[in-house]
């Protein structure tokens, strides 16, 4: 997990570091352009030796939650890193992966790739992708069904529910960055960022014309 992310990383020009604390899990081969450090993440010593204050961003992407708590808490506490984002691994520890544990952004394998199944079937109902824990927002999406009450509406004439973003706009093969005069097209996939409290009201909105 950890060596795929850094590669990502990587090819979009940032510096990364990978630290794991068994010697078999450093490939150096494998990711040849990561700076890598045998360590554990739970030390401060290590920490300390990686200089957790100089990163932008630490991913705590281990298999284990706890490891990815403490690491987290860790981070944020300690080193004043500006933005956490932790892996879930167990759906029932997602209540502890928020502020309080230094985790600005709480990615649930199994969650995402529910909801990723989701959003590849439904149509008209409103799939959450992301939870961002500081914010106490959500991206969702929803696809515009045939028969929307909105379809052929234009994006700024449109009262969207307080605490919502509309972000993205998916039309086919192109990804647009809304305008207020663009018409929304039913089959158009719209991502919001949005307060958990609004989803109701905002798939309400999108909904089939009563």
């Amino acid at each position: 997990m950890g060596r795929s992310i850094a590669g990502e990383l990587l090819e979009n020009g940032h510096e990364v570091l990978l630290i794991d604390k068994a010697p078999t899990a450093i490939s150096v081969e494998r990711v040849p352009q990561a700076e890598w450090l045998l360590a554990d993440a739970c030390e401060i010593t290590s920490l300390d030796e990686a200089a957790l204050e100089r990163c932008n961003v630490v991913i705590a992407a281990t298999g284990d939650d706890k490891v990815n708590l403490v690491v987290s808490l860790l981070a944020k506490t300690e080193y004043a890193v500006p933005r956490v984002v932790s892996r879930v691994n167990n759906p029932k520890n997602e209540w502890l992966f928020n502020e309080s544990w230094g985790v600005d952004v709480a990615v649930s394998t199994p969650r995402l790739m529910s909801a990723l199944v989701e959003e590849a079937v439904s149509v008209g109902d409103l799939v959450r992708l992301l939870r961002f824990s500081q914010g106490d927002a959500n991206l969702v999406e929803l696809t515009l069904p045939p028969e929307a009450a909105l379809a052929g509406t234009r994006v700024g004439d449109v009262t969207w529910p307080e605490d919502t973003a509309l972000v993205t706009i998916i039309r086919g093969n192109r990804v647009l960055v809304p305008d207020r005069d663009d018409a929304l097209e039913v089959g158009d996939e719209l991502l919001f960022v949005a307060a958990p409290a609004r989803e109701a009201q905002l798939e309400d909105l999108l909904s089939v014309r009563g």
